[in-house]
C-alpha cells in the first residue's frame, strides 16, 4: 500500500505518512529543507551524538522508524516524527527558516486534525491537487472512485490478517498480475516510472480494471470470510483474474493492449506543446 505523500514547502518536498492518525514526517527531509545541508542524514546523525551528549532527551526516542518510499521506488524503515516532535528538533537547528516552517508544519497539521473531523475534506483537498496537475474532470472522478475502493480493500487485509507493508506489496502484486499481466514494478517500467505513483499515470480502461480486481477481492473476502495472508493471496488472485478476463475481452474488441507505456507526464507535455 503505497502511504507516502510529499508535502512541499519552498519548493521541496518533504515526505510524510500517516500514523495513529496524524502526520509524520521525514527527519533527513525536514533537516535538509531546513539547513540547504548536501548530506541531511550525517547532519541527523551528528545531532542525535551532540544532543546524546549534551541533553538528557535523547533526538532518536521522539522518532519512529516508519516506511517511505525512496527515491527509487521502494520503501524503507526513516526516521520519522510527528508535529510535535519535529518542532522538538527544530529547537536543535540554527536555521533562518525556522520560524516560517513552524507555522507551515502547524498548518499541515492542522489541516490534518480537520481531516480526521472531517474526511470529506481529505478528499476535496486531494481532488483540487489533481486538479492544479492538470488532470481532467473525469479522471478525476475516477482516480477518487479508484482510492476508496483501496481503502476499503486494505480495511479488510488489515482485519483478516495482512498486517504490515509486504503483505500489502504481495496482495496488490497478485491483484496485478493476474489482471494486466505484470506486477505494479513491471508495469512502472513499462511506463517508464520511477518514484511516481502507477494509479496516478493509468487511463481510464487501466484505472476501471483495477478498481474492478481490487472491488472483485473485497468481496470475495467477505464472502469467504477469509484469514491468514495464504487464503487471502488466494483470494487476490481470482479477483486478478475476474478483471484480467474483462480485460482481454476489452482488447479483442479494441484491437489493442490496454496495458499502455502512457503516462501523464508525457500526455501533459504533449499537450503544452500543442498550447
Amino acid at each position: 500500500m503505497e502511504t507516502t505523500q510529499i508535502a512541499l514547502f519552498r519548493g521541496k518536498g518533504i515526505r510524510k505518512t500517516i500514523h495513529n492518525n496524524e502526520w509524520w514526517f521525514s527527519v533527513v527531509d525536514v533537516i535538509g529543507v531546513l539547513t540547504d545541508s548536501e548530506n541531511p542524514r550525517d547532519y541527523w546523525y551528528r545531532m542525535k551524538v551532540r544532543e546524546k551528549d549534551d541533553s538528557e532527551t535523547e533526538l532518536s526516542t521522539i522518532c519512529r522508524q516508519l516506511k517511505l518510499q525512496s527515491s527509487d521506488g521502494k520503501f524503507y524503515e526513516t526516521d520519522c516524527a510527528s508535529t510535535e516532535g519535529v518542532f522538538r528538533i527544530i529547537q536543535s537547528i540554527p536555521s533562518p527558516k525556522a520560524e516560517p516552517f513552524k507555522l507551515w508544519l502547524a498548518k499541515v497539521g492542522y489541516e490534518r486534525v480537520q481531516e480526521i473531523q472531517d474526511p470529506e475534506l481529505g478528499t476535496k483537498r486531494t481532488q483540487a491537487l489533481y486538479k492544479a496537475k492538470g488532470y481532467p474532470d473525469a479522471w478525476i472522478e475516477k482516480r477518487m472512485r479508484g482510492i476508496a475502493i483501496r481503502e476499503e480493500l486494505t480495511d479488510e487485509w488489515q482485519k483478516r490478517g495482512a498486517d504490515n507493508e509486504r503483505d500489502y506489496e504481495i496482495l496488490t502484486a497478485e491483484i496485478s498480475k493476474a489482471t494486466f499481466g505484470v506486477t505494479p514494478s513491471e508495469y512502472k517500467k513499462v511506463k517508464g516510472l520511477k518514484r511516481h505513483n502507477l494509479r496516478d499515470h493509468m487511463d481510464d480502461f487501466e484505472l476501471i480494471l483495477t478498481m474492478l480486481g481490487e472491488r472483485t477481492t473485497t468481496e470475495i473476502h467477505r464472502t469467504k470470510d477469509s484469514k491468514g495472508l495464504p487464503r487471502l493471496r488466494d483470494d487476490a488472485r481470482v479477483g486478478g483474474q475476474i478483471a484480467g478476463t474483462a480485460r482481454k475481452q476489452i482488447e479483442r474488441k479494441i484491437g489493442r493492449s490496454v496495458v499502455s507505456k502512457n503516462n501523464f507526464l508525457k500526455t501533459k507535455n504533449v499537450k503544452n506543446l500543442k498550447g
